[in-house]
């Protein structure tokens, strides 16, 4: 076998066209050396969406049922031994052309999938173009991706984007009119009734407001968080470590900084069954602080009713705190 290089391929049919070349060669193992497995490697460390087009084209590859007979090939004769290579190479013309048609027939066709997480779950989600997204607590989440662009609906809750750019096909998070356009990105998002909180960790991401009154927008940079309703955007910068103490959940924890009670409380409700109610404001103002176990609320109701000196009393399905 002639070993292949690295060459440019700036279009996606271009990329898909190498990662299928690729695919066909590697099929041929009497001829695979070390140098085109080196090659190889050289080829999909040069861009991401060199890697991306390599997985989707080898999952292709690998479930095609219709190509079993070419992956595991009948003993040869002898008297076929000689037209081996010839054979080898027309299979490895047909993979390529069936990886490149399917690859296309894969990406022109919408791939929908909706993913849910219950009260007190946790998911993550490995997705097909070496992204991952992680659900918290009582989230709904659906995928859209073609061949143009990968599209997410959250439709409520929050999650944890750690994307692979692709500049071929953009990657995108819609929350009712709010959509997030990722430039190459680590970010949470978290969505209640109109409300959108953007939390960026690692790269740059453009948030976008479309209402009846017009079009708010911002490119944030780690550390921003941005703030969107139906009338307003806002901007704020925030620590490392205030990021970190929000991704909590990540780990079964969530952390507070004198925070007011009702506010702990509305957090703690997230991840139960069980209720907290508070039954008057004023024990609703009382503040706290410190790291809980999302699912613990008997060690939070001890430390709000010893340290804090507040009355507790449980009520089947609800921890009702007053004065």
């Amino acid at each position: 076998m002639t070993g292949f290089t690295s060459s440019p391929a700036n279009t996606l049919a271009d990329i898909e066209a190498r990662a299928a070349d690729w695919i066909a060669a590697s099929c041929d193992r009497e001829k695979w050396r070390k140098e085109d497995e080196a090659a190889l490697e050289a080829w999909l460390n040069e861009s991401p969406a060199h890697e991306v087009a390599h997985l989707r084209l080898r999952a292709i590859w690998n479930s095609a049922d219709r190509l079993a007979i070419l992956r595991q090939p009948a003993k040869a004769q002898p008297q076929q031994a000689r037209k081996a290579p010839f054979y080898r190479a027309i299979a490895s013309a047909f993979v390529a052309a069936v990886l490149i048609a399917a690859g296309y027939f894969y990406l022109a066709t919408p791939r929908t999938q909706t993913y849910t997480t219950a009260i007190g779950k946790h998911e993550t989600v490995a997705l097909a173009d070496g992204s991952s997204i992680e659900l918290n607590t009582n989230t709904v989440l659906r995928t859209d991706f073609d061949r143009n662009a990968r599209t997410v609906t959250l439709v409520k809750g929050e999650a944890y984007f750690q994307i692979r750019h692709d500049a071929a096909r953009p990657f995108t998070v819609h929350f009712g009119i709010h959509r997030i356009t990722d430039l190459g990105t680590k970010f949470l998002a978290r969505g209640r009734g109109d409300h959108l909180e953007l939390s960026l960790l690692e790269g740059r991401a453009r948030i976008q407001s479309m209402s009846g009154t017009g079009s708010r927008s911002a490119i944030l940079n780690p550390g921003d968080v941005a703030v969107a309703t139906n009338n307003a955007l806002s901007v704020s910068k925030t620590s490392t470590q205030a990021l970190m103490d929000k991704l909590g959940w990540r780990s079964g924890v969530v952390v507070f900084h004198d925070t007011a009670l009702a506010e702990v409380a509305d957090e703690f409700n997230r991840y139960n069954t069980n209720k907290i109610v508070l039954a008057d404001n004023a024990a609703g103002r009382r503040r706290i602080g410190g790291t809980f176990s999302t699912k613990d609320v008997r060690q939070f109701v001890i430390i709000v009713r010893d340290v804090l000196g507040l009355h507790v009393e449980n009520r089947g399905d609800e921890i009702v705190i007053s004065r």
